[in-house]
Formats: C-alpha cells, structure tokens, sequence
C-alpha cells in the first residue's frame, strides 16, 4: 500500500457540458484525489517537519481550481485528463487516483452525483521531466492561445502547456525527441500539440518559414541562434509574449558549458536581441535548471526575460 496525501470533496464551479448551453451555466463540480507519495517521502517529511520534504496539497487544490473555473470542458473525461496531465507534471508523486463528478447532474432520475474516476502510476524511470521553474513562474501572466516551443526537444514544455488547453506547435531538428515527445503526447490524450522537424540553423540566408502574427506565445529554452530572433519577434500576435531563458557566459567560463562559448549570452544581450518588445521580467543569475536543462551543474547561470509585443 503506497503512503498518500487525500483530498475529499474540492468543489468548485466549472464550465462542463455536451452542448454550449450547459457550458455557459456554472455548475459545481467535485474532485476526490488520492497523491502517492515516492518511496520514504513521507517518512522524510514526517521526519523533517518541512514542506518542502512534502506533496503541498494546497498547491495542488490552487491548480485543480483554477484548470476547473478557467477552462470549458465538454467532456468530464477531459477535465479529468487535463487534471491528471498537471498534477503529474508538477508534483513529486508516482501515481494518484482521481474522481471528477458532477454534483448537481441536469438529469431528471439521478438523486446523486455523476463523473468519472481515473488511476494513473509512473515509474522513476518514465516520469516525464518537469517543466521549466521560470515558466511555471510566470504562467499566471502569460496569454492563453497558441503557443510555439522552439527547440522543443523531448517537449517538457509543450506537455505542460497543452495539459493545460495551449495549442502548441513544437519545433526542433532531432526526429527522435519528437518521437518520444509525440509519443508521450498519445499516452496523455493530448491531441493539442503540433511538431515540426526543421533544422533552423541549416541555411541562415533563409526565412525559418515562421508566419507573421501567429502565436500568442513564443517560449525557448536552452536554445541560441541569434538569427532567429528578428522571426521570433515577428511571428508573435500585437499583445503575444516571448518567454525566453538559456545559457550566460558564466556558465562557460565557471563550468565549461555549453563547450562553445558562442552559445551562451553576454550580460545584457538578451535586451538587445529582444529589442522592440516591452520587457516585463529581466534577470541575469544563477538558476535551478541545470539538470532538467540537461547540464551536469545544478544551477546554472542563465538570463531569463519575458517580454510582450505591444499592440
């Protein structure tokens, strides 16, 4: 038997329905969870007395509610996977059992509730990576739309945006990580993500083949080629936002990382390569993504901007 944190009864009014018309009437809607905790965690956190050493339920019912009040769903199953996708992609758990129901059905003969109730397991070894500390940071300000994820990589970015409802186009030259991100995509039933195969750095005389005013969202992480960024900044909608994060010099001089120099920014080039947008959020420093930015140092050194297109 696995140790578990439970959550009885979180209700909310949520937007589900088969017709418009159900959906555009709040109704409440009630989730029971079931978190599993990793072998011993819960005996560490017992035994610290430290949240952090814990699966923060609080946090957890922040984001069932706001997936639940924010988004429409005409399906129960949907809401339910598009809650399974969060929760596993932001919390330290190795499975959960979920129960979504609507409490108040619009059927005459049922006196109770009606839903759906889901398990989900993992193994250490095929738990998905973590999506990005500065976008998760930053999700409560960010557009809701289409998104594009360049050098998207084995997608631990664009899963966490298509979880919850981004329409996400995933860019990257290296055909096997967008095999597995496609693949990791069908097991979570998230039909919202897009790849693309391209090599941008092929042919710099040449356009990326990124249409103007499209997305909503640009994000890059851990990726560098200055000549792309006159493309991003003109693919991005009148109000669209660009959330960008990788590699500062230090990190190559302190930790030899990335091996090539060229490929890290120099203090303060990211404000000018992003030159014409307005910058919301600026800082240069040391980071916790090192690991999941597949580097062997943790931190890192890495600037972060977020800026939005004016309208």
């Amino acid at each position: 038997m696995a140790d578990r944190v439970v959550i009885e009864r979180l209700e909310f009014q949520g937007h589900c329905g088969v017709t418009q018309e159900e959906r555009q009437v709040p109704q409440p809607i009630a989730v029971d969870l079931a978190l599993d905790y990793p072998p011993a965690a819960l005996t560490a956190a017992a035994a610290t007395d430290r949240l952090a050493e814990a699966v923060d339920y609080a946090k957890v019912a922040e984001r069932i509610i706001e997936i639940g009040t924010q988004q429409e769903f005409s399906l129960l199953e949907t809401l339910a996977e598009r809650l399974i996708g969060v929760i596993m992609a932001e919390f330290p758990i190795t499975g959960l059992t979920l129960w979504v129901r609507k409490v108040a059905p619009p059927l005459k003969y049922i006196q109770g509730s009606v839903g759906v109730r889901l398990e989900r397991t993992r193994t250490l070894t095929t738990a998905d990576p973590a999506p990005a500390r500065f976008l998760q940071e930053q999700l409560h300000v960010l557009p809701r739309g289409r998104a594009l994820d360049v050098a998207t990589g084995q997608g631990r970015n664009a899963l966490y945006l298509a979880s919850l409802g981004y329409a996400v186009e995933g860019m990257d030259r290296d055909e096997q990580a967008l095999a597995t991100l496609a693949a990791r995509a069908k097991e979570r039933n998230l039909t919202n993500i897009t790849l693309r195969q391209v090599d941008l750095e092929a042919d710099s005389s040449r356009s990326p083949g990124l249409p103007t005013e499209r997305y909503d969202l640009v994000l890059v992480f851990f990726y560098l080629y200055r000549p792309l960024f006159p493309a991003l900044l003109h693919t991005l909608k009148p109000g669209g936002m660009l959330l960008y994060e990788t590699f500062l010099i230090d990190n190559h001089l302190r930790h030899h990382h990335p091996r090539r120099k060229e490929f890290c920014l120099a203090h303060n080039e990211l404000l000018h390569l992003a030159q014409g947008l307005r910058v919301l959020h600026y800082d240069e420093g040391t980071h916790d993504e090192g690991i999941n930015a597949g580097c062997e140092m943790n931190p890192a050194f890495t600037a972060r901007l977020l800026a939005v297109r004016e309208p």
